[in-house]
């Protein structure tokens, strides 16, 4: 839906310098790459559908840094974002993953490696002792409509039809059912907050300056399978975000949901006419840079009390390529020593990596928490850079 987008030529009529922002007392990757001379040689620019640099950079400039991790600052509008402004995108990319901007993801054509046979270290037996719930979810955009920051109500509401319909149509394991947020009874929003699975309207100010809470809560909604182990978000941060989750450490079980289920999906809205939106360089394209390529995050809620506390806790997460939240999300702080850990990337590996990955490092500070709780030292067990 190409159109003219007149507020971003009336910015021409102000030098570069004038227009380009204050980013003396930021610490996101976006500040890190962005300098007046590349600010002027984009600002003019435009995807189709009207996206443009400011909009790239506006969460960016609205929230300077983040107290536990180190945030992108720029979003998508669509997914011609990363080629229009491909100047900005590439060097973030490549600063935040360690992939060069002109490599390609990593599988080709294969697009994805969702064999969830292949984690070969265990992953069905992390301590439940330590690991309380296990998950592994992944974003997915629906090719031919624009991204949560910059869509028009009606290609909200188009998303949502069409991902609903998808939806319904699985069976078996995957039968489920579709909660509109805005018709949702006051028992059934308790019942899925109860659950862990409603996400309420965004208040992390990342998610508000990107411009995904607009028109709240219209065509936004949470579909789950019948056991309550499978479910999707709609419209929230990405246009579907996949999630298999379950108590306890068996993250193998975890995967395997994951693999089949999102396979069936996808199967789904390839026939429908709709794929998911996918290229060589950058794999699977999603509204934030750190989720492209697979955008897999698998995490474990797991006890760290001791830890937590070892002065070398930070590095040893860095060395892992994994990294901690609070068991809320992003803008929340560990509960009674309880972490959200996952892995650090998304890019530059498989999801079967990613969740080894994680399973092995989870599996390695479970032992470390063990001999700290004897008061044993840990120093022969720091890991080597990974």
């Amino acid at each position: 839906m190409p159109f003219g987008n007149t507020h971003n030529k009336y910015k021409l009529n102000y030098k570069p310098e004038e227009e380009y922002p204050d980013l003396t007392k930021h610490n996101n990757h976006m500040a890190k790459v962005l300098t007046p001379e590349l600010y002027k040689k984009l600002r003019d620019k435009e995807t189709p559908s009207g996206f443009t640099l400011d909009d790239v950079i506006q969460t960016g400039v609205d929230n300077p840094g983040h107290p536990f991790i180190m945030t992108v600052g720029c979003v998508a509008g669509d997914e011609e974002s990363y080629e229009v402004f491909k100047d900005l995108f590439d060097p973030i990319i490549s600063d935040r993953s360690l992939l060069t901007p002109s490599s390609q993801h990593r599988h080709g054509a294969q697009r994805l490696d969702l064999n969830h046979e292949k984690p070969q270290c265990g992953g069905d037996d992390l301590d439940p002792n330590y690991v309380l719930s296990s998950r592994v979810r992944t974003g997915r955009s629906i090719k031919g409509y624009t991204l949560p920051p910059h869509c028009s109500r009606g290609e909200r509401r188009a998303v949502e039809k069409l991902s609903v319909e998808a939806l319904n149509s699985l069976t078996g394991e995957f039968k489920g059912k579709y909660y509109p947020l805005k018709s949702m009874t006051e028992q059934e929003q308790q019942q899925l907050i109860d659950d862990h699975f409603l996400f309420d309207k965004p208040v992390s100010p990342l998610l508000l300056a990107s411009g995904m809470a607009r028109d709240w809560p219209d065509a936004r909604g949470i579909w789950h399978n019948d056991n309550k182990s499978f479910l999707v978000w709609v419209n929230e941060e990405d246009h579907l975000r996949v999630i298999s989750m379950e108590k306890g450490g068996n993250m193998k079980e975890v995967f395997r949901r994951f693999c089949v289920g999102l396979q069936k999906i996808e199967e789904i809205f390839k026939k429908a006419g709709h794929p998911f939106m996918w290229n060589q360089h950058l794999g699977y394209v999603l509204t934030c840079p750190s989720n492209l390529g697979t955008g897999l995050r698998g995490g474990v809620h797991v006890k760290l009390a001791h830890l937590s506390k070892h002065p070398k806790f930070e590095e040893i997460l860095t060395r892992l390529r994994l990294q901690k939240r609070g068991t809320g999300g992003v803008d929340t702080a560990a509960v009674g020593s309880v972490f959200d850990v996952s892995n650090a990337d998304r890019l530059g590996s498989s999801e079967v990596e990613q969740v080894q990955l994680v399973v092995d490092g989870v599996k390695l500070m479970v032992e470390m928490e063990k001999k700290l709780e004897k008061g044993q030292s840990i120093d022969d067990m720091i890991p080597a850079q990974k």
